[in-house]
């Protein structure tokens, strides 16, 4: 038996098999069938001959020739899987795919073009006289319903998209949707006409070139009125990005460099190019729509959405960057589910290569994620592929959204910027300014009430280390989930535009030519402009809400208790305090009375009520504490001013005004930096007079004579001054230790690693003898940034590494006394005293201790 006989066998039992499973709905006009040719042929007077038809399907697929081969049968049109005879031209079948078996960049014995087509046009071009042309019928079969109709989660990821089905899905597609597949014949086109359009209309292309080309965009635009457009990247990024001019010399030094064959070089590229990309699916984000709206509507009791109508009004004349606060896991799907409800497109979103996991990274990166490296600082190749990927995106105005602080927040309060993304998109932007839309950047809140990722966060914020992405991690958050997690907050802060801060800068007419060009130095200073920009109107966007109000009061009491009646008018001045004076326009504050929020907070399991005789007990539940100041913190800048003016006042007894604005305006820089504030040095004194007019409204504190007063001792008054004051304390407390190493230890004696690393011993010391229970002081970021201002004010020197200093810093640390008691003064001088020997042991314990954590992490990739 020959083997074309064999393969026409097994074709028609692949065929009988399949017409078992697969009934598909013909869409459209039908062909000419060969009965009505004869018919025609036998009333005509002049004799015709045999149309001779091949069908062209865009993507290879086997099935897909199965099916229509068997609808050209049951329809009477040639057979799509009988040979094809022209005279001495033989092909074993008549159908053949615009796109290969293997369209991979490196494929072995690759076809950009179809052999058969080649074929083809080379007959038609040797014999010109030839009086028989080739009938082309181009043919779309989708597989499933259209997505926004599709109502089962399980067969809506697997319906029809844009992109190339893999063998797997393939037949999962014809196992669910064999009776409800499409398929339609598309108007025939000749091709010989197509050869002479050709060969008239694109001397410089190949007749195969360009009709393989016609065709791709005839099917595509089909394709699109039933899908949507292709946003799809994977199937055309790696031709793409791999033609890019610089890109192609980014491989060439690597090549260099790396001392490889150019070949092996390429292949590098195309491997980051696939660890990063996106494979953005129209069905995956529908599937993402309909299990989420499960999800949030069991888990939550609602999401609220505010400020929503500025994005809109911008998205039609801006590329919009989403740059929201990252808190949780949950944060990047929350905002993307938001847009895609809200009728926006969905963002690409930039995410951390250690969500690549298993199943997981394949779901987000068709939900618009792509993969980038925490760090790639030295991989040339890697940086020119990110950042040409990146261009690519910008080019196209995609949306985007990544997160400024680079990671999660273990504490609550916003990260230093870390602007390397949003460097990467300014660049990326000048490369090609004329012809990009301008950029804007929406600064946006996410409020939780509680986090899925809490008890995971508990040790964290105790100081054990990060525990790594995983997927038996995921399972394991996924079981301990409780089913009580309050509201979510999603708040839309103010614009931050990118040319009015280039303007700014000095920066508006600077454009960049190519991938590795440098940023010029005004760029550079508008990009960290923006940064912080960003980040001070994320927090003016905050949401008060429950929790983070009765952990605020709660974790300002001693004990973590307090008398509900007193709580409740605690809670109320709050939000009286805050309705006179809101932190922001666009801030927004909990509706619920102090009684109603007590009552929510107590369904949320974060608080208990203990009854008593005398009046009952509000308490935080029992190893709630360290959460809670997750929360606190997330408003903390809301209230820091009046927190600051009370235990200024409280602690005194009484103090000058205008003393009180000096000492706020010399401590207000650290805040500042810490919390991401919005006063600067004109609007600041004109805020602390309102915070000090409001509190003598409210009696808290009274005034004569140009002095502020305490209301006398163990008054609920002055209860309430002390619990407001209370919030502020741990930061006073942070900064007086901080300045009591190093001014204990002298000027140019320590650098500012060690004073880093012996603060966060000192935190860890202070949690276990002192019950600090606060991640404040474990998180290094808040050294840092202590000692940056420090710098920037001049009250420290760095001099060869070391710290020096003079009695202006002495004279800095005195404020203190006004701030703090004098048992917590003595308690951070006590356990700030080192011997050289004391200090040198620690430090050294501490590295021994970083370096089993490195190994550990090491081990475990």
């Amino acid at each position: 038996m020959s083997k074309n006989s064999f393969g026409q066998i097994y074709r028609r039992l692949s065929s009988k098999v399949l017409d078992l499973v697969v009934k598909p709905r013909v869409l459209g006009e039908v062909p000419h069938t060969e009965s009505q040719d004869r018919h025609e042929a036998t009333e005509s007077t002049t004799p015709t001959k045999k149309p001779v038809i091949c069908y062209v399907l865009q993507t290879y697929s086997r099935s897909n020739a199965l099916v229509v081969d068997g609808e050209t049968r049951r329809l009477g049109l040639p057979p799509a899987l009988e040979p094809l005879q022209l005279n001495e031209l033989s092909e074993n079948t008549s159908v053949f795919f615009l796109q290969q078996k293997d369209t991979s960049y490196f494929a072995q014995k690759k076809s950009s073009l179809p052999p058969k087509l080649v074929h083809f046009i080379e007959y038609l071009n040797s014999n010109p006289d030839l009086d028989i042309d080739i009938t082309l019928i181009p043919v779309t079969i989708l597989w499933g319903r259209s997505p926004d109709k599709e109502d089962s989660l399980f067969k809506l990821l697997f319906t029809d998209t844009w992109e190339t089905p893999s063998k797997v899905k393939q037949l999962v597609n014809i196992g669910i949707h064999g009776r409800q597949s499409f398929l339609e014949f598309h108007p025939e086109c000749s091709l010989k006409s197509l050869i002479h359009t050709a060969k008239e209309q694109h001397p410089n292309l190949s007749p195969a070139t360009y009709i393989v080309n016609h065709l791709n965009q005839y099917l595509d635009r089909q394709r699109e009125a039933v899908l949507g457009p292709d946003l799809s990247d994977r199937r055309n990024v790696i031709q793409s990005l791999m033609k890019s001019t610089d890109l192609q010399e980014s491989i060439r030094r690597e090549s260099l460099r790396s001392k490889i064959s150019l070949f092996e070089s390429e292949r590098r590229a195309v491997g980051y190019i696939n660890e990063i990309v996106s494979d953005y699916s129209y069905s995956t984000v529908r599937f993402a729509d309909m299990a989420l709206t499960r999800l949030w509507t069991q888990l939550y009791d609602g999401v609220e959405v505010h400020n929503f109508n500025t994005v809109r009004e911008l998205a039609k004349d801006y590329q919009v960057i989403y740059t929201p606060c990252h808190r949780s896991h949950v944060d990047y799907l929350l905002l993307s589910y938001i847009i895609h409800r809200r009728g926006l497109m969905v963002p690409y979103i930039a995410a951390g290569d250690n969500l690549n996991l298993p199943l997981v990274g394949q779901f987000l990166r068709g939900g618009g994620a792509f993969f980038i490296r925490r760090s790639f600082r030295g991989n040339g190749l890697y940086t020119s592929v990110f950042k040409e990927y990146l261009y690519s995106i910008v080019s196209r105005n995609t949306p985007l959204e990544y997160f400024i602080e680079g990671g999660r927040s273990r504490t609550g309060r916003l990260l230093p910027p870390k602007t390397g993304m949003l460097a990467m998109t300014v660049h990326s932007h000048l490369r090609n300014k004329k012809k990009n839309k301008p950029i804007v950047f929406i600064p946006t809140y996410i409020g939780y009430e509680r986090l899925m990722e809490g008890s995971t966060y508990i040790g964290e914020l105790q100081g054990k280390p990060k525990e790594a992405e995983s997927i038996l991690g995921l399972i394991k958050t996924v079981r301990k989930i409780e089913r009580i997690f309050g509201k979510v907050h999603l708040n839309f802060g103010e614009p931050v535009f990118l040319d009015h801060l280039l303007k700014k800068h000095h920066a508006e007419d600077i454009t960049i030519q190519k991938n590795d060009d440098p940023i010029p130095t005004p760029v550079s200073e508008a990009i960290t402009s923006s940064a912080y920009e960003i980040l001070e109107k994320i927090n003016n966007a905050v949401v008060i809400n429950p929790v983070s109000l009765i952990s605020l009061i709660l974790l300002a009491t001693e004990k973590h208790t307090l008398d509900e009646q007193l709580f409740i008018k605690q809670l109320d001045a709050y939000r009286a305090l805050l309705t006179r004076l809101p932190y922001d326009g666009l801030s927004e504050l909990t509706h619920l009375s102090g009684q109603e929020i007590i009552t929510h907070a107590l369904k949320l399991k974060l608080i208990k009520r203990v009854h008593h005789a005398l009046g009952d007990i509000i308490a935080i539940e029992d190893n709630q504490a360290v959460l809670l100041t997750y929360f606190r913190n997330n408003i903390l800048h809301a209230f820091i001013l009046p927190s600051l003016i009370a235990s200024l006042i409280e602690l005194n007894g009484k103090i000058k005004r205008h003393d009180l604005i000096n000492v706020i305006a010399t401590l207000y820089p650290f805040l500042k930096a810490e919390l991401f504030m919005k006063w600067d040095t004109d609007t600041l004194k004109p805020a602390v007079e309102q915070y000090i007019d409001a509190l003598i409204e409210d009696e808290l504190i009274t005034t004569e004579d140009g002095y502020l007063f305490s209301p006398s001792p163990n008054t609920e008054t002055h209860n309430q001054l002390v619990i407001l004051g209370a919030s502020v304390k741990q930061s006073i407390e942070r900064y007086y230790m901080i300045l009591a190493i190093i001014t204990q230890r002298g000027s140019g004696k320590m650098s500012s690693k060690q004073v880093e690393d012996i603060s966060y011993l000192l935190g860890q010391r202070l949690s276990v003898l002192y019950e600090y229970n606060s991640p404040d002081f474990f998180d290094k970021s808040l050294f840092q940034s202590f000692l940056k201002v420090l710098t920037q004010k001049d009250y420290i020197r760095i001099r060869e590494g070391l710290i020096e200093f003079d009695d202006h810093l002495i004279h800095i640390a005195q404020y203190a006394n006004l701030v703090l008691d004098d048992a917590t003064l003595h308690m951070l001088q006590h356990i700030t005293q080192f011997t050289d020997e004391g200090l040198e042991e620690a430090l050294n314990a501490l590295a021994v201790e970083n370096a089993k954590r490195r190994l550990k992490r090491k081990a475990k990739k």
